[in-house]
C-alpha cells in the first residue's frame, strides 16, 4: 500500500452505529477520515512506519458521541460561578452562599447556579429576605439548574426596579409576597428576571474564550465530539468560529438563531445569513430556537390539563399559536431547521401543530424539523411524530430515577400523567426518529450517565409502560440518530469507510458492562476530525 493510515485502532469492540455493518475488530484512520473498517487481520496493510497503532484491548471503540442539545458557552461561563449542584437545603445554600461571598469580596454580584428545586422543602421559603441576611449589600442572583427561575435579593431586585413588581410577558412571573404586597425575589421565566439579569456585568472577550477552553477541554474528556447548541446567546457562535480560525475548537458546534418572543416575524432572514456565514469544518448555523413554554418545576410548563398538584393552572405560553405560526412558516420558507423547547403536553401539542400548519402552506419537504424535550405528551399527539417527520430530541438523565429522589417533577405531572412522561419508548413504537442529549450545563454532559439513565429507567408505578431503551438504540442516539438531527448523517455518527475520524474509546467494552455500571465508564480516548483532543492510552 502506498499510503498507510495515521492512527490503527485494533483488537477492540467497534459498535459502527452502520446498520450494514454493525461491529468490527479494527478501524483505520488517514487524515480526518476514516479509511477502514474490519477484521484486524485485514487491517494490518494500513500500517506503516509512521502509523500509530492503539492495541484497544476488547474495549469498546464508538463513533464520537453527539450531544443533541447542549448549552456550551453559557455552561461553560458557569463553570467559576458559585455551584449550588450540591446544596440540598436552605441551612447548605446559606452556607454556600456566605462562604462564596467571603472568598470573593472583589465581586460586585454574587451569581450563583445549579439550585435544585429539591433543596427548597415543603413548607420553607428562599425569598429576598432570607437572602437579605447573608448578603444584604451585594446583589444576589440564583439561578435554578434548568435556568428558568431565580431568586434574588432585595439588593438585586432594587436595581432591576422589581420590588413593586411589574407586567411581565407572558409565560412568565413575578411571584409577589401576599404579607408585605411586594416581590418575593423569585422570578419565573426571562421575562421576569431579564431586567435583574440585564445588569449583571457581561464576561469580556477573554474571559468568554478562557471559559469556552474549559468547556471544551470538559466535553473531550467525556468523549463529546459533536455538539447541537440551543442558544446563540451573546453570539456565542463568533466566539466559536474564533477559536476555530485559531485551530483550537475540539468539538462540532451546531448553532441556531434565537428567537425570542419579542423577536419581529421580519427578523428571521437574519437567521438565513448566520446559516450563509457559519459553515465550517467545527462551527455550523442553520436552525432557529423558539421557546414555547417553561418547565413543569416552576409551573410555566404549558399543559393540555391542570397541574395535578395546582388545580386550576396550566402553565402558559412564550407564543400564542398564531404568533408561532407565523414564525415557523417563515423560518420553514428560509429551508431553516426549527427546535422548539417543549416541556409540557400543551407546548409539545401547539408546536406539532404548527409544524402541520407549516406543511399546508409551504408544502411538505425534508425539513426535520424537532421539538426538544418532550417531557409528558398527550396520548393524542404520539402518532404525529412520525406523521410530520419531527424528530424527538429528549434528554435521557432529565427523567427522574424513582419516586424517592426529592425531585417535585412527578408530583406536578400527577399520577395520571405518568406513563406519558418521558415516553421513550412510546413514541419509539410509534415511529418517531430519537435524538439525544444531555441539556448540560442543566444536567451533567457526561453521555455516560445518559446511556445509563436510559437503560436503568423503571417504571413509577404498576401498569405504566416500560420506557427504558437497549443499549443499542441508545448508543445511535448518541451517534447516528444524531447526526442525522443535524443533517450530517453522510458526514459522522457511524463507524464508516470516508466518514470524519470522530472516535471514541472506552476503558470496559460497554456490552459487556452492567447496566448499572455503565455511568462508572469512562474515555480514554477522544478523536476529533483525525486528531486525538483527549488521551490516556
Amino acid at each position: 500500500m502506498s499510503t498507510y493510515a495515521d492512527y490503527l485502532f485494533t483488537n477492540a469492540a467497534v459498535f459502527t452505529a452502520d446498520l450494514a455493518n454493525p461491529r468490527a475488530e479494527a478501524v483505520a484512520v488517514r487524515g480526518n477520515r476514516i479509511v477502514f473498517v474490519g477484521r484486524s487481520t485485514a487491517a494490518a496493510e494500513w500500517q506503516g512506519p509512521h502509523t500509530e497503532v492503539i492495541d484497544a484491548g476488547g474495549r469498546s471503540l464508538l463513533p464520537g458521541l453527539i450531544d443533541s442539545h447542549f448549552h456550551l458557552l453559557w455552561g461553560s461561563l458557569k463553570l467559576d460561578k458559585l455551584r449550588l449542584d450540591e446544596a440540598e437545603s436552605l441551612d447548605a445554600i446559606a452556607a454556600a452562599i456566605a462562604a462564596y461571598a467571603a472568598a470573593n469580596p472583589q465581586r460586585e454580584w454574587i451569581e450563583g447556579v445549579q439550585l435544585k428545586y429539591s433543596a427548597i422543602s415543603a413548607g420553607a421559603r428562599l425569598d429576598r429576605w432570607f437572602l437579605d441576611a447573608i448578603a444584604p449589600d451585594r446583589p444576589v442572583y440564583l439561578t435554578a439548574f434548568d435556568g428558568h427561575t431565580v431568586w434574588a435579593n432585595s439588593e438585586a431586585m432594587r436595581r432591576g426596579d422589581l420590588l413593586g413588581g411589574r407586567e411581565v410577558a407572558p409565560g412568565s412571573e413575578i411571584v409577589m409576597d401576599a404579607a408585605s404586597g411586594t416581590a418575593s425575589g423569585e422570578l419565573r421565566e426571562p421575562g421576569a428576571f431579564d431586567p435583574v439579569r440585564a445588569l449583571i456585568p457581561p464576561p469580556t472577550e477573554a474571559e468568554r474564550r478562557a471559559a469556552l477552553r474549559k468547556g471544551l477541554a470538559l466535553c473531550a474528556r467525556h468523549g463529546l465530539t459533536s455538539v447541537h447548541n440551543m442558544d446563540n446567546w451573546n453570539d456565542g457562535i463568533a466566539v466559536y468560529a474564533a477559536l476555530e480560525a485559531l485551530g483550537e475548537m475540539s468539538v462540532r458546534v451546531y448553532v441556531p438563531y434565537n428567537i425570542e418572543p419579542e423577536t419581529p416575524v421580519e427578523k428571521i432572514v437574519e437567521a438565513a445569513e448566520l446559516k450563509r456565514r457559519y459553515q465550517g469544518n467545527y462551527v455550523r448555523a442553520g436552525a432557529v430556537k423558539v421557546f414555547m413554554d417553561g418547565v413543569l418545576e416552576s409551573y410555566t410548563a404549558l399543559m393540555v390539563d391542570d397541574y395535578a398538584d395546582q388545580p386550576g393552572n396550566r402553565g402558559g405560553a412564550l407564543h400564542t399559536a398564531a404568533r408561532f405560526n407565523a414564525i415557523a412558516a417563515a423560518a420553514d420558507r428560509l429551508e431553516l431547521q426549527i427546535f422548539v423547547h417543549a416541556c409540557g403536553d400543551g407546548a409539545v401539542r401547539r408546536t406539532l401543530d404548527g409544524y402541520a400548519h407549516v406543511r399546508r402552506v409551504n408544502g411538505p419537504r425534508d425539513s426535520r424539523h424537532r421539538v426538544e424535550h418532550i417531557e409528558v405528551i398527550h396520548p393524542d399527539d404520539i402518532a404525529r411524530f412520525a406523521e410530520l417527520g419531527v424528530i424527538a430530541s429528549m434528554q435521557p438523565a432529565h427523567c427522574p430515577p424513582t419516586l424517592h429522589t426529592g425531585d417535585v417533577w412527578p408530583n406536578r405531572a400527577g399520577a395520571g400523567r405518568w406513563r406519558h412522561s418521558f415516553a421513550w419508548q412510546t413514541l419509539r413504537e410509534a415511529g418517531a426518529q430519537q435524538a439525544y442529549g444531555s441539556d448540560w450545563p442543566v444536567a451533567t454532559m457526561n453521555p455516560l450517565v445518559g446511556l445509563g439513565c436510559g437503560l436503568l429507567r423503571q417504571p413509577w408505578q404498576a401498569g405504566d409502560p416500560v420506557q427504558n431503551q437497549p443499549l443499542e438504540d441508545l448508543i445511535i442516539g448518541y451517534t447516528r440518530a444524531a447526526a442525522y438531527a443535524e443533517f450530517q448523517e453522510d458526514q459522522k455518527g457511524m463507524i464508516r469507510t470516508g466518514m470524519l475520524a470522530d472516535l471514541v474509546l472506552l476503558d470496559a467494552d460497554l456490552f459487556a458492562t452492567p447496566p448499572s455500571a455503565i455511568e462508572q465508564v469512562l474515555p480514554v480516548l477522544t478523536m476529533v476530525d483525525g486528531r486525538a483532543v483527549f488521551r490516556q492510552v
